[in-house]
C-alpha cells in the first residue's frame, strides 16, 4: 500500500478532450499580472512603507527575488510537464500520488477559498466607490447574514453603540415569509459574473482579462504620472529610517502580494506553445508588477512622510493631499477607485478560471468524481468544475466573513511553493531518462554554497543583536523567539539533505524561503491546516485511493506505452523520475 500511496504519474500528453489552445504569451503574463496587482498595490503598499520607510522600493525587489526562486522551478516544471493543474500536476510527476492530492487539497485553499476573501474585498471596494458618487448601499445588502446577526445580538446584548447600524439593519432588512433577506449582493454579482465569463469560454475569459489588466495599469501609470510632479526628493534622503530589520520586516508584508504569479501554469493545456511561453510569462509578469510597485513606491513615499502612510488605502490618502484643485483631487481619487475595483475583479477572474482547472485534472486522474473532468462540447472548457468553483465560492458568502482565510490561503500556496521547489531539486539530483526541459533552473552544486551562507547569516544576526542571538539557544526563554528555533531547526533539516547530497542551490532557496513564511504565519493558521489536511486525507481515503487512474491503468505516457494489465505494479505502464 505504501509503494502505491507513491506512485509517480509519468509525464504524459493531455488526453482527449483537449481544452483549447488560445493563448499567447501577451495572454499569459496578463494572467500573471491579472493575479498579482490586486489589493497589494492599494493597500498593502501602504504598510510596508510605514515600516520600511524609502526602502521600501528594495522591499520590493527583494520580494520579487524571493518569489523569483520559486517562479524558477514553477518554470522548469511548466516546461516539462505541460499540462494542467499546476502545482498538482508537477508534483505526482516527482513525489507521488498521496504527496499531489495534498498538494491540490492546498490549492484549493489558494484559488476556490482564497477567492471568497477576494470577493468580500471586492465588496468593499465597489461600495467604497458607490459611496464615492454618493449611492451608498444599506448594510443589509452588503454584509453575510450570520456576521450581521452576531451584530445585532451583541447590540442587544451590550447597548454598545458600535452595533446599532447592524441591529437596524436587521430590523430593515426586507423579509420573505418572515425571513429577512440580508446578502452580500456584490460579493454574490460579482462571483456570478466571473463564473459566467470563465464557463462560457477561455477565449472571451482572455479578452476579459487583458481588458482589465490594460485598464489598471493605465491608471497605475495615470497615477505615477501626477504623482511624480509634486514629489519631494528630500523625502528619500532618510532611506532606510527603521535600519535593516524594518526593512526586511516589509519585505514580509509584500512578498504576499506576489505569490498569484503561479495562476498562469494551471492555464498550460490552453496555452499555445507551453513549454516556451509559460516560463517567459512568469519572469515578463514578475517582472512588470515589480516595476509598478516600485513606481507606486516612489511615488508615495516622495509625496508624504512615511509614518502616514500606514492607512488603507494609501494611494487615495497621498492623492488627497496634493496642491491641485477640488475637481482634479477628486478625479483622481475616483481612477484610484474604479482601479481598485478592475484591479480585484482580474483577481477574482484568474482564480476562477484557475481553480475548474486544478480540479479537472484531479479528475481525470481519477482522484475526483469523473464529472469534473467533462468539458463542454462548445465552450471547450470543464464547465461543471467551473460551476462547482462558483458555487465554492458563493455559498459561504451567506455564512461567514472569513477574514481568516486570507492567511489560510497564503500557507496553501507556500505549502505548494516548497513542494515545486523540493521537486525541481530532486529532478536536479535523479533526473529521469529523456528529461530535456525547455527552460531550466541553472544547477549551482549548493553544499559549499549553503555552508558559507549559514556562516555568513550566523555573524551577521550576531553582529545585529548579540543579546538576541544568545537567547536563541537559550531553550529556556519562551516568547516569540520559538518562531525562529522552528526556522532553524527546518534549515538544519534542508541542509542536510543539500549538504549530504549536493542538492542544487537555487531551488532549495525557494524552499527555504517559502518555509520562512510559514513559519511567520500565525498558530492558528496552523492548526487550521491540520484540520483542512485531515479532511483532504479522508476525501483522498474514501475516494481518490479507490478510483486512481494509475491504479486502473488509465494513464498514457510521452512515450506512448499504453498500461497492461490493471496497472495494480509499478511496473505495469509506469515509469517513474528515478
Amino acid at each position: 500500500m505504501i509503494a502505491q500511496l507513491f506512485r509517480r504519474k509519468p509525464v504524459e500528453e493531455a488526453p482527449a478532450p483537449r481544452l483549447r489552445r488560445v493563448l499567447s504569451v501577451v495572454d499569459l503574463t496578463a494572467i500573471g499580472v491579472a493575479a498579482v496587482i490586486g489589493a497589494g498595490i492599494f493597500s498593502t503598499i501602504g504598510e510596508a512603507a510605514a515600516m520600511a520607510g524609502s526602502s521600501v522600493t528594495l522591499v520590493f525587489v527583494i520580494g520579487a527575488i524571493v518569489a523569483g526562486l520559486s517562479a524558477l522551478s514553477y518554470a522548469e516544471m511548466a516546461s516539462s510537464v505541460p499540462l494542467s493543474g499546476s502545482a498538482y500536476t508537477y508534483t505526482y510527476v516527482v513525489f507521488g500520488e498521496v504527496i499531489a492530492w495534498m498538494v491540490g487539497w492546498m490549492l484549493v485553499l489558494e484559488y476556490a477559498v482564497g477567492n471568497i476573501a477576494v470577493a468580500i474585498s471586492w465588496s468593499g471596494y465597489f461600495q467604497a466607490l458607490l459611496a464615492s458618487w454618493g449611492v451608498p448601499l444599506p448594510l443589509y445588502w452588503v454584509q453575510d447574514p450570520l456576521s450581521l446577526w452576531r451584530e445585532a445580538q451583541q447590540f442587544l446584548a451590550t447597548g454598545d453603540p458600535t452595533f446599532r447600524a447592524a441591529y437596524e439593519a436587521w430590523q430593515a432588512a426586507p423579509r420573505l415569509l418572515g425571513v429577512p433577506l440580508i446578502l452580500n449582493l456584490p460579493a454574490l454579482g460579482i462571483t456570478a459574473l466571473v463564473t459566467l465569463i470563465a464557463y462560457i469560454g477561455i477565449q472571451e475569459s482572455r479578452l476579459a482579462n487583458n481588458l482589465l489588466v490594460a485598464l489598471k495599469i493605465g491608471a497605475v501609470l495615470l497615477v505615477i504620472a501626477v504623482g511624480a510632479w509634486f514629489v519631494d526628493p528630500a523625502r528619500w534622503e532618510d532611506f532606510m529610517p527603521n535600519g535593516f530589520a524594518g526593512m526586511m520586516r516589509g519585505v514580509g508584508a509584500v512578498f504576499f502580494a506576489y505569490i498569484g504569479f503561479d495562476a498562469l501554469s494551471t492555464t498550460a493545456e490552453e496555452a499555445r506553445n507551453p513549454k516556451r511561453d509559460l516560463p517567459l510569462a512568469m519572469f515578463l509578469s514578475l517582472a512588470l508588477c515589480t516595476l509598478l510597485y516600485v513606481g507606486v513606491a516612489l511615488v508615495l513615499t516622495g509625496l508624504a512622510p512615511y509614518k502616514e502612510l500606514s492607512v488603507p488605502d494609501p494611494l487615495a490618502y497621498v492623492l488627497g493631499h496634493l496642491p491641485l484643485s477640488e475637481g482634479w483631487r477628486r478625479f483622481l481619487m475616483g481612477v484610484v477607485a474604479v482601479s481598485a475595483v478592475i484591479a480585484m475583479a482580474s483577481v477574482l477572474l484568474v482564480f476562477q478560471i484557475g481553480q475548474p482547472r486544478i480540479w479537472y485534472a484531479m479528475s481525470r486522474d481519477g482522484l475526483l468524481p469523473s464529472a469534473l473532468g467533462r468539458v463542454h462540447p462548445r465552450f471547450q472548457t470543464p464547465h461543471i468544475a467551473t460551476l462547482l468553483t462558483g458555487l465554492a465560492v458563493a455559498i459561504p458568502l451567506f455564512f461567514s466573513s472569513l477574514h481568516a482565510v486570507v492567511d489560510m490561503t497564503s500557507m496553501g500556496t507556500l505549502m505548494a511553493f516548497a513542494v515545486v521547489s523540493a521537486g525541481v531539486a530532486y529532478l536536479h539530483h535523479k533526473p529521469p531518462v529523456g528529461y530535456a526541459p525547455r527552460f531550466r533552473v541553472p544547477k549551482v552544486p549548493g553544499r559549499w554554497p549553503f555552508l558559507l551562507m549559514v556562516l555568513l547569516g550566523l555573524f551577521w544576526a550576531y553582529s545585529l543583536n548579540p543579546k538576541g542571538f544568545v537567547a536563541l539557544g537559550d531553550l529556556s526563554q519562551g516568547g516569540p523567539l520559538w518562531k525562529y528555533r522552528v526556522f532553524l531547526l527546518l534549515v538544519g533539516i534542508v541542509g542536510f539533505f543539500i549538504v549530504r547530497y549536493n542538492l542544487s542551490l537555487l531551488p532549495m532557496l525557494g524552499l527555504l524561503s517559502a518555509l520562512y513564511l510559514i513559519v511567520e504565519l500565525d498558530v492558528e493558521n496552523w492548526i487550521r491546516l491540520g484540520l483542512w489536511t485531515a479532511v483532504g486525507l479522508g476525501l483522498y481515503f474514501g475516494y481518490g485511493y479507490g478510483h486512481s487512474g494509475l491504479r486502473a491503468g488509465r494513464v498514457r505516457s510521452l512515450a506512448g506505452e499504453k498500461p497492461e494489465g490493471n496497472g495494480s505494479t509499478p511496473e505495469q505502464g509506469h515509469s517513474t523520475p528515478t
